[in-house]
């Protein structure tokens, strides 16, 4: 029988994420630029949700890009 360990959030529960704030959001992007799941960031529900927000609110500001194709 396996006993899992539930991840801690790496951000304080009432902390903001911003679009604007390109650091903090790379860091839950692959090298492709996709968004990581919940299951490997370790973000409550809302905050994963607030993240996709900011994520593609940076895109559409090309603040991201959609794509890496730096290969």
């Amino acid at each position: 029988m396996a006993i899992y360990r539930r991840k801690i959030s790496p951000l304080k529960i009432n902390e903001p994420i911003d679009y604007k704030n390109i650091e903090l959001l790379g860091k839950f992007l692959t090298e492709q630029g996709k968004i990581l799941p919940r299951r490997t960031t370790g973000l409550t529900t809302k905050q994963q949700t607030r993240l996709t927000k900011a994520v593609k609110k940076a895109r559409l500001l090309s603040l991201l890009p959609f794509i890496n194709r730096e290969n």
